[in-house]
Protein backbone atom coordinates (compact mmCIF):
# COMPACT_ATOMS: atom_id res chain seq x y z
CA UNK A 1 0.00 0.00 0.00
CA UNK A 2 1.62 3.32 -1.11
CA UNK A 3 1.80 6.46 1.37
CA UNK A 4 -0.64 7.91 -0.81
CA UNK A 5 -3.39 4.85 -0.39
CA UNK A 6 -2.58 4.93 3.73
CA UNK A 7 -2.95 8.58 4.00
CA UNK A 8 -6.79 8.07 1.90
CA UNK A 9 -7.29 5.14 4.13
CA UNK A 10 -6.49 7.07 7.42
CA UNK A 11 -8.74 10.03 6.32
CA UNK A 12 -11.55 7.18 5.55
CA UNK A 13 -11.47 6.22 9.02
CA UNK A 14 -11.80 9.82 10.68
CA UNK A 15 -14.51 10.12 8.40
CA UNK A 16 -16.21 6.97 9.61
CA UNK A 17 -15.35 7.88 13.11
CA UNK A 18 -17.02 11.41 12.39
CA UNK A 19 -20.18 9.63 11.03
CA UNK A 20 -20.45 7.14 14.23
CA UNK A 21 -19.94 9.85 16.61
CA UNK A 22 -22.47 12.40 14.85
CA UNK A 23 -19.73 14.60 15.04
CA UNK A 24 -19.89 17.17 12.27
CA UNK A 25 -16.77 18.91 12.69
CA UNK A 26 -15.15 15.90 11.87
CA UNK A 27 -16.98 14.39 9.08
CA UNK A 28 -17.11 17.58 7.27
CA UNK A 29 -13.01 18.42 7.48
CA UNK A 30 -12.16 14.46 6.61
CA UNK A 31 -14.66 14.54 3.59
CA UNK A 32 -13.25 17.73 2.58
CA UNK A 33 -9.68 16.31 2.63
CA UNK A 34 -10.60 13.45 0.89
CA UNK A 35 -12.42 15.89 -1.97
CA UNK A 36 -8.90 17.76 -2.08
CA UNK A 37 -7.08 14.39 -1.98
CA UNK A 38 -8.62 13.08 -4.88
CA UNK A 39 -9.78 16.08 -7.47
CA UNK A 40 -6.94 18.32 -6.47
CA UNK A 41 -3.46 18.05 -7.40
CA UNK A 42 -1.43 17.77 -4.29
CA UNK A 43 1.55 20.59 -4.72
CA UNK A 44 -1.61 23.19 -5.55
CA UNK A 45 -3.76 23.55 -2.31
CA UNK A 46 -1.81 21.55 0.95
CA UNK A 47 0.81 23.33 0.79
CA UNK A 48 -1.51 26.24 1.43
CA UNK A 49 -3.30 24.65 3.85
CA UNK A 50 -0.35 23.24 6.34
CA UNK A 51 1.22 26.62 6.27
CA UNK A 52 -2.44 28.80 7.16
CA UNK A 53 -4.73 26.39 7.99
CA UNK A 54 -4.53 26.39 11.74
CA UNK A 55 -4.43 29.87 11.76
CA UNK A 56 -7.97 30.54 9.21
CA UNK A 57 -9.41 28.16 11.81
CA UNK A 58 -7.92 30.21 14.98
CA UNK A 59 -9.88 33.33 13.14
CA UNK A 60 -13.07 31.76 12.11
CA UNK A 61 -13.22 30.49 16.01
CA UNK A 62 -12.23 34.10 17.05
CA UNK A 63 -15.33 35.46 14.74
CA UNK A 64 -17.42 32.56 17.03
CA UNK A 65 -16.79 33.66 19.82
CA UNK A 66 -16.75 37.74 19.48
CA UNK A 67 -19.81 36.88 17.52
CA UNK A 68 -22.26 37.61 20.83
CA UNK A 69 -20.54 41.15 21.48
CA UNK A 70 -21.05 42.23 18.05
CA UNK A 71 -24.23 41.06 17.52
CA UNK A 72 -25.23 42.66 20.96
CA UNK A 73 -25.83 39.76 23.07
CA UNK A 74 -23.01 40.26 25.41
CA UNK A 75 -23.49 44.02 26.21
CA UNK A 76 -20.89 46.58 27.47
CA UNK A 77 -22.29 46.66 30.84
CA UNK A 78 -21.99 42.29 30.93
CA UNK A 79 -18.21 43.17 30.35
CA UNK A 80 -17.24 45.73 32.28
CA UNK A 81 -19.08 43.49 34.94
CA UNK A 82 -16.44 40.39 33.99
CA UNK A 83 -14.01 42.70 36.26
CA UNK A 84 -15.79 42.13 39.31
CA UNK A 85 -17.30 39.17 39.87
CA UNK A 86 -15.45 36.07 41.49
CA UNK A 87 -16.67 33.76 38.51
CA UNK A 88 -15.99 35.93 35.84
CA UNK A 89 -12.42 36.71 37.23
CA UNK A 90 -11.79 33.48 37.33
CA UNK A 91 -12.48 32.90 33.67
CA UNK A 92 -10.21 36.15 32.51
CA UNK A 93 -7.69 33.86 34.67
CA UNK A 94 -8.73 30.26 32.84
CA UNK A 95 -8.99 32.24 29.09
CA UNK A 96 -5.15 33.83 30.06
CA UNK A 97 -4.02 30.33 30.82
CA UNK A 98 -5.14 28.79 27.78
CA UNK A 99 -3.93 31.20 25.27
CA UNK A 100 -0.97 30.78 26.57
CA UNK A 101 -1.04 27.06 26.62
CA UNK A 102 -2.11 27.58 22.80
CA UNK A 103 0.66 29.36 22.30
CA UNK A 104 3.08 27.37 23.63
CA UNK A 105 1.31 24.47 21.85
CA UNK A 106 1.87 26.15 18.38
CA UNK A 107 5.66 26.46 19.16
CA UNK A 108 5.90 23.12 20.05
CA UNK A 109 3.71 21.34 17.33
CA UNK A 110 5.80 24.37 14.66
CA UNK A 111 9.28 22.62 16.20
CA UNK A 112 8.38 18.93 17.16
CA UNK A 113 5.74 18.55 14.27
CA UNK A 114 6.90 14.01 15.36
CA UNK A 115 4.53 14.87 18.29
CA UNK A 116 0.85 15.80 15.98
CA UNK A 117 -0.17 12.37 14.97
CA UNK A 118 -0.27 11.49 18.89
CA UNK A 119 -2.35 14.94 19.74
CA UNK A 120 -4.83 14.44 16.29
CA UNK A 121 -5.39 10.91 17.55
CA UNK A 122 -6.02 12.10 21.05
CA UNK A 123 -8.48 14.67 19.57
CA UNK A 124 -10.27 12.68 17.31
CA UNK A 125 -10.76 10.17 19.98
CA UNK A 126 -11.77 12.87 22.59
CA UNK A 127 -14.56 13.94 20.00
CA UNK A 128 -15.60 11.27 19.31
CA UNK A 129 -15.70 9.32 22.47
CA UNK A 130 -16.38 12.00 24.71
CA UNK A 131 -17.96 14.25 22.89
CA UNK A 132 -15.68 17.14 22.77
CA UNK A 133 -15.06 19.88 20.71
CA UNK A 134 -11.58 19.29 18.09
CA UNK A 135 -10.13 22.68 18.99
CA UNK A 136 -7.97 20.44 21.59
CA UNK A 137 -4.73 20.12 19.64
CA UNK A 138 -3.15 23.76 20.32
CA UNK A 139 -4.09 23.14 24.31
CA UNK A 140 -2.95 19.67 24.40
CA UNK A 141 0.29 20.42 22.80
CA UNK A 142 0.56 23.02 25.30
CA UNK A 143 0.14 20.98 27.90
CA UNK A 144 2.56 18.70 26.42
CA UNK A 145 5.17 21.01 26.40
CA UNK A 146 4.73 21.61 29.99
CA UNK A 147 5.19 17.78 30.43
CA UNK A 148 7.91 17.05 28.57
CA UNK A 149 10.03 20.72 28.99
CA UNK A 150 9.78 22.14 25.88
CA UNK A 151 8.51 25.24 23.84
Amino acid sequence: MSQLDLNLAVLIVLLACGVFSQNTSITIAAAVLIVIKLFVPLHMLFPYLQQHGLNIGIIILTIGVLTPIASGKISGEAIAQSFVSLKSLLAIAVGLLVAWLGGRGMTLMTHQPNVIAGLLIGTVAGVALLRGVPVGPLIAAGILSLLVGKS
